[in-house]
């Protein structure tokens, strides 16, 4: 249990990015309506997901981490769950059947609804009104009375949590998640993609290896490994009014967890000494991520890890490296090495997303496919370079037919980017666009264990 620390400890920190409340009695009317609901995710679901990270941490697994940028009320419908979720599923079953390593599952889902901001206005034309700070806080449309920061949606967006991790947790584990499923996960419209030919290859194989068990006397249905999946939740622990009215102590063990999501992470623009966030996230035992991008010196990031993991529990601490196609390969190596030659117990994960937002010519705000692309390789060659284990991905994805990001073998253009655009932040790869990730990753994952010494773990 960390030291000398309450959930409401972090109001006397510097605090970056948090909303302020007109109504302070509607805001303590908010906060006691949540802390009296039940919790999210329970203390030992993030022990098992820690259980697992401390697998990927000594090389012998893959963290696996995508969904929305950022949730929304209006798009809250179960077919956008179960289609993210679906492909999420045919990533990890990719990555697992190239790489033969498990692969840990965590959605950025139920939780993800606050977003930092570069400017604290927004102007459209004459007009000058607040920021849109993600749906928990505000409504995106452009008006004033929308604009106005209201701490009943914190309830909204509980609800629409729970209802999201009620629906996931029946699909991880109420037969849809079924390996003998696995042909019916691939979503009619990625039909123009090369890459659902390979994956229904895959399927195949898979398909034959279960009639294989069959054969020998083992049921597949009689194994639980194959029936479902383990399946985590997660977001940006940023607004800390709601991820306080959430935490709670374990009544097994005494510690404090934040109830919101299985793991939480902090973002680069909370990231830093005194942090209102960082002093808040040190006190619950829900595993920890941290964004670390170009602007992160080497002794600033072992003072986080000091600070969030003194006691150096594996599985703990997952280090997302977001530098951008052309600086991953300069920048992380040193963030890398500081990290290892202080023994520090990490996953290593990389988000190729958000170093490479461009504006289009047509005016939309997108990623380039093959931006993404360079910087997962230039991340796993800076692993295989320095000996690390390149362990996750992280990403901002849906499985609806979006055209947000530019490029990949469906080939979306500049021009198509009005089509479907229809994110309430930042491009998202779309599904067709995720599973041609997957098969590089697992190109990237079958060279790292192909240079992997024969006695390594």
């Amino acid at each position: 249990m960390a030291q000398n620390w309450t959930p409401d400890g972090w109001k006397a920190f510097e605090a970056k990015h948090l909303p302020s409340y007109i109504d302070a009695a509607a805001l303590e009317a908010a906060e006691n309506t949540l802390s009296s609901y039940p919790p999210l995710v329970f203390a030992g679901e993030a022990r098992a997901l820690q259980a697992e990270l401390a697998e990927v941490c000594a090389g012998r697994g893959f963290l696996l981490q995508g969904g929305d940028c950022a949730e929304s009320f209006a798009e809250f419908h179960p077919n956008n769950i179960r289609d993210t979720f679906r492909v999420l599923l045919q990533m990890a079953v990719v990555l697992t059947f190239a790489s033969k390593q498990p692969v840990v599952k965590v959605g950025r889902m139920a939780g993800q609804f606050a977003k930092p901001r570069s400017a604290p206005t927004e102007t459209q034309g004459s007009t000058e009104l607040p920021s849109y700070l993600g749906d928990i806080i505000n409504g995106i449309e452009f008006d004033e009375g929308a604009r106005v920061n209201d701490p009943q949606r914190m309830i909204r967006a509980y609800s629409q949590a729970a209802a999201t991790l009620n629906l996931l947790r029946a699909f991880a584990t109420g037969g849809y998640a079924n390996l003998r499923q696995v042909h019916q996960w691939t979503l009619d419209f990625m039909g123009r993609s090369p890459w659902a030919g390979r994956f229904s290859d895959i399927a195949d194989r898979i398909g034959e290896a279960l009639d294989f068990m069959a054969a020998c006397g083992i049921d597949p249905g009689s194994v639980p490994q194959l029936q479902g999946t383990s399946f985590y939740t997660s977001h940006e622990a940023l607004l800390l009014q709601y991820e306080q009215a959430l935490t709670r102590q374990d009544s097994l063990t005494g510690d404090w967890y934040d109830t919101s999501a299985h793991m939480l992470w902090i973002g680069d623009r909370t990231r830093f000494d005194g942090s209102a966030h960082v002093e808040f996230l040190r006190g619950v035992d829900n595993p920890i991520g941290m964004k670390c991008g170009p602007s992160l010196e080497p002794d600033a990031l072992l003072r986080m890890l000091d600070t969030l993991n003194p006691g150096r529990i594996p599985g703990r601490m997952t280090l997302i490296s977001r530098f951008g196609h052309d600086k991953v390969e300069a920048g992380l190596p040193r963030l890398v090495r500081a990290v290892q030659r202080e023994g520090h117990p990490v996953v290593w994960s990389c988000d190729p997303m958000h170093g490479n937002v461009i504006k289009s010519d047509s005016g939309y705000k997108t990623r380039p496919f093959d931006r993404i692309l360079t910087e997962v390789k230039g991340f796993f060659a800076v692993h295989r370079a320095e000996g690390t284990h390149a362990g996750g991905i992280h990403i901002e994805m849906t499985g609806q037919d979006v055209t947000e990001c530019v490029g990949g073998a469906v080939a979306i253009t500049d021009d198509a980017l009005g089509d479907r655009y229809h994110t309430h932040c930042d491009p998202r790869l779309n599904a067709a666009q995720s599973l041609e990730l997957a098969f590089l990753l697992a190109e990237m994952l079958n060279l790292e264990a192909a240079q992997r010494p024969a006695h390594a773990a």
